[in-house]
């Protein structure tokens, strides 16, 4: 798995670092082109020497030192990985990868990447179990960097518990392991791809997208902070898979995909008339918009002037769409959306019993790559039995083909 694979191997200051040259030379021994990057630490425990040797590439640890006019070397190391790992990490470099700092050649390399990055954790087990070093690799983890957990033992300062860094042979068969599960992945989505074109072929599907506005007065407006992506996502993978398309936007972020049907709107009011109007001729009805639930009781037909320090506006709700629409389906299959911030699965259920909906798609707009305006999500989706599908951060365009394919399956019967 890993022939021709390209992996950039950071290497930090820790007494682990002399374990690099083991797992450089496993790596390439499987066929991997390993590229080091060592911080000034590193160079304390083990010369640059031994690594080029072993590799038979350059070893870089001076972001300034440019041995080769025609690159930049991090943008060029960072752009040729196909994975970037970090063995032994340090607390040090983990704080500093956390909060995206680049003072090196190696953090600067880690924020140009766009490759996957693993890292391998290695220190005394107390700095290991700090507050601060367990809430950074959470928040690395939360981003998608794969962790490569220590193992326990004594350590190097004496101490026995865990810290230690993983053995290299360990390392690399999960490096195997990685590139093995990404190689099907991309294998399955080619295959889902193929079976799915045109599944929904003939069918009919609404899409509404965007924060509704409701206005105040005529320079002011109640809204939220919908970006209208992940309905339009859906939309484009509505059209893909052969549907013809309605899509019903309110404000976003930018304009709506080319080439799709769609109906502008901007109060609550008018998006529920715009989709009663295509709602009897629909097969699949989604309900990505995020609608406001309340609107001014008056709207000003002039600007509000300023008086005093407080203003009082009232408000009152707004028509639910998603409700009326459940009320009144027949064959239409109806997907709503629900964003929360906590107890999201209960939350989400009850939506969809209140609502009458079939699948509901809920995710916690806290969680880092999953909230508004962002070009990932990492979605729960129920039916009336419970979950049906959970997805991790990837991206909206992703998440809505999973999603239309899961809703073409039942619409049409077959088992999912």
């Amino acid at each position: 798995m890993l022939n021709g694979k390209v992996i950039v191997l950071g290497v930090t200051g820790g007494i682990a670092a002399y374990k690099a040259a083991t797992l450089c030379s496993r790596l390439v021994q499987r066929g991997a082109d390993v590229h080091v990057i060592m911080t000034e630490s590193a160079k304390q425990f083990i010369p640059e020497l031994t690594l080029q040797t072993l590799t038979k590439n350059p070893v870089y640890s001076d972001t300034f030192d440019e041995r080769d006019p025609s690159v930049v070397s991090h943008i060029h190391l960072a752009d040729l990985a196909d994975l970037v790992l970090i063995a032994p990490a340090t607390a040090n470099v983990i704080g500093k990868m956390a909060h995206g700092l680049a003072d090196d050649m190696l953090t600067t390399t880690l924020l140009a990447t766009t490759a996957p990055v693993m890292i391998s954790p290695a220190m005394n087990v107390h700095m290991y179990t700090h507050p601060a070093v367990m809430a950074n690799m959470e928040t690395l983890v939360s981003r998608g960097v794969s962790m490569i957990e220590p193992g326990e033992g004594l350590l190097a300062c004496g101490y026995v518990g865990k810290g230690r860094m993983e053995e290299p042979d360990t390392i690399v068969d999960v490096v195997e392991r990685f590139f093995r599960e990404r190689a099907q992945l991309v294998a399955l989505n080619e295959e889902i791809a193929s079976s799915t074109t045109g599944i929904l072929h003939g069918k009919k599907v609404v899409v509404t997208a965007g924060g509704t506005i409701e206005r105040i007065d005529p320079v002011r407006y109640i809204t939220n902070d919908s970006s209208g992506k992940m309905g339009f996502a859906i939309a484009k993978a509505a059209k893909q898979l052969g549907a013809d398309v309605h899509l019903i936007a309110a404000h976003t972020d930018e304009a709506p995909p080319e080439g799709i049907r769609t109906e502008k709107v901007e109060s609550a009011q008018d998006m529920y008339e715009a989709v009663l109007r295509v709602f009897d001729h629909s097969d699949i009805v989604v309900k990505a918009a995020a609608v406001a639930d309340y609107r001014p009781a008056e709207v000003a037909t002039s600007k509000i002037k300023k008086r005093g320090e407080t203003m009082t506006l009232d408000l009152v709700k707004t028509t639910d769409i998603l409700e009326s629409l459940g009320r009144q389906k027949t064959s239409q299959f109806l997907i709503g959306f629900a964003a929360e911030t906590d107890t999201v699965e209960q939350f989400a259920r009850e939506k969809l019993k209140r609502k009458n909906c079939d699948l509901i798609v809920a995710n916690d707009v806290t969680q880092e790559g999953a909230g508004f305006r962002t070009d990932t999500n990492s979605v729960h989706i129920f039916d009336a039995e419970g979950l049906v599908l959970q997805l991790p951060v990837m991206s909206k365009e992703e998440v809505a083909q999973r999603l239309l394919t899961l809703a073409a399956d039942r619409l049409s019967g077959r088992s999912s």
